[in-house]
């Protein structure tokens, strides 16, 4: 008989609250819920911060929120899971970066908390009241931590990377005024 103790039951709190936010917040990128705007406006907003083409870059935000904040709150695929959110979540944070860190003022706040702690329970695992332990962690074998994660950085990096190059462009695009009032 398995038993479980309070960790396991800490984990399922932060599966299921992180787990269940990413999911919504996807949801309202995918299908308009909660909300959101759907992958039309959504696109349109994307475009609009540099991620290019918008309506693709809205359709692999959603679908990561969504896919990984739905495996996180079961406990399934914790690793791919918990880095495929964070690098979501990274993608959100370079858009807020500019603003500061605190979400009151359009920061990076609540990017970086969702994301930390998608990574920290793909890390840590999903305690034993989960479907990876039912599986016999089948999909949570302690190499795919470090797959899981080297795979997420390196889209995330080629993302966020492509959006700085075209913000760039953008800029180099723009003249500014040379005195005041032109």
């Amino acid at each position: 008989m398995t038993t479980f103790d309070r960790r396991d039951l800490g984990l399922l709190l932060l599966r299921l609250g992180t787990g269940g936010v990413l999911a919504a917040h996807g949801a309202q990128k995918l299908f308009g819920w909660f909300g959101g705007h759907g992958l039309e406006g959504t696109g349109q907003f994307m475009e609009s911060v540099g991620y290019r083409p918008g309506r693709t870059s809205a359709m692999a935000a959603g679908l990561a929120e969504t896919g990984g904040g739905v495996l996180l709150a079961l406990g399934l695929a914790t690793p791919a899971a918990g880095a495929s959110a964070a690098g979501a979540m990274a993608g959100a944070a370079a858009v807020h970066a500019p603003n500061g860190f605190f979400a009151q003022s359009g920061g990076y706040e609540y990017a970086a908390s969702l994301g930390l702690t998608a990574a920290g329970l793909a890390v840590t695992g999903p305690g034993r009241l989960s479907l990876d332990a039912v599986l016999g962690h089948s999909v949570n074998r302690g190499w795919m931590v470090p797959v899981a994660f080297a795979t997420a950085a390196a889209g995330t990096a080629v993302v966020i990377g492509a959006r700085m190059r075209q913000l760039r462009r953008q800029r180099e695009g723009e003249q500014e005024a040379l005195f005041e009032g032109e």
